[in-house]
């Protein structure tokens, strides 16, 4: 490929896509050519509202139709962030025509949706990517160097993805959808929460897991609970644990804390930072003393910030999820490492799933 930048269509107009929009224009080595939707009037409207907001140098065209988009020439790569229940059809179409894929989580409804994806894109020797941005900030690069040098051995990791949705969402949105978003807030959510536990582990594979949905929803009398709140644990072979929560029902949080033989890592924001120019952890190693009568414990927290912009601008963690796919892209080199962690981070959430549907019964992921 002699271009310098990688050539972008889009697949389907969802909101998340608005974001990325902005975030293939600031990537530096990107370029987007089409949007499509099944609707030509939504492809036009989701153009125009985001070129007002974050204009392109060229506007993107507007498209009707998947597959045409999928079959032009000048596309290199396709976003698709399409609902978990068509993903599977559209990731593979989009392999057979050539066309490197990026992809919204959760990457199926289960592993063997995965794994179908993942051999499409062996098959016809394209990128593969799902959509976590935190993957690709600055500030996981400094985390783990913290976490292998001060944190020590990690003995627990404990993680939580919410935030407080209304009766309107719950009977409309498609994230409460039982066929076109089965897995409910452990897709929409939980993905991020076993996603980081899984990166701070190095992507062991756990021994053990547990789950348990402590609400549900149905949009429908007919159509199939989703979660609404549910909760996880994960056991490793040498000795280390995690806990995780995620919810469509509790207050906005995203915070995870790494606990380790020498020190405490702890974030507020893990997912998508906190507004702002900096983003930030903290790294707290208590002491305690004893003074005769005296017992103090002394806190030890350092906090520690980075020059990296929280969201919507060059040098954000969006940013950098398109530049390295691009990179990718235009190297002409494919990274297996990318399609093996969507694959493990799936392996792990349907076996959180299947434990929580037989009364949270401990599964052996044979780690």
């Amino acid at each position: 490929m002699t271009t310098t930048h990688c050539r972008w269509g889009i697949l389907g107009a969802a909101f998340i896509a608005r974001k990325n929009w902005q975030a293939i224009r600031d990537a530096g080595n990107a370029t987007l050519v089409a949007v499509a939707s099944r609707d030509l009037a939504r492809a036009h409207s989701f153009i125009a509202e985001c070129q007002a907001s974050a204009p392109h140098a060229t506007v993107p065209e507007a498209m009707d139709n998947y597959d045409a988009l999928l079959a032009r020439t000048d596309i290199d790569a396709v976003y698709i962030p399409l609902p978990t229940g068509l993903r599977k059809e559209w990731v593979i179409r989009a392999a057979e025509a050539g066309k490197h894929v990026l992809v919204e989580k959760p990457v199926g409804v289960n592993a063997e949706d995965v794994s179908e994806i993942i051999a499409a894109c062996e098959k016809h020797r394209v990128q593969f990517m799902d959509g976590v941005m935190f993957m690709h900030g600055s500030r996981l690069k400094r985390l783990r160097e913290v976490v292998d040098r001060d944190v020590g051995k990690i003995r627990h990791i404990a993680t939580q993805f919410s935030f407080l949705s209304d009766e309107e969402f719950q009977r409309t949105n498609i994230r409460a959808h039982g066929t076109l978003e089965p897995l409910g807030c452990l897709g929409d959510l939980g993905w991020y929460c076993l996603r980081f536990t899984l990166w701070a582990m190095n992507y062991a594979v756990p021994a053990q897991v547990t789950g348990r949905i402590l609400a549900e929803t149905r949009q429908t009398a007919d159509s199939p609970p989703v979660p609404l709140e549910f909760t996880g644990t994960l056991t490793y072979a040498d000795g280390a644990s995690a806990s995780f929560y995620c919810s469509f029902t509790t207050t906005n949080a995203q915070w995870a804390v790494v606990s380790g033989s020498k020190g405490l890592l702890q974030l507020s924001d893990f997912v998508l930072p906190f507004s702002g120019p900096q983003t930030r952890f903290s790294l707290t190693r208590p002491n305690f003393v004893v003074d005769g009568c005296r017992a103090d414990m002394h806190e030890g927290c350092a906090v520690e910030t980075l020059d990296e912009p929280s969201n919507n601008a060059p040098g954000s963690q969006e940013c950098g999820l398109f530049r390295t796919f691009s990179e990718l892209v235009l190297s002409g080199k494919i990274d297996p490492h990318w399609p093996r962690i969507s694959l493990l981070t799936q392996r792990v959430l349907d076996a959180c799933l299947q434990s929580a549907n037989q009364g949270s019964k401990v599964i052996d992921l044979g780690a």
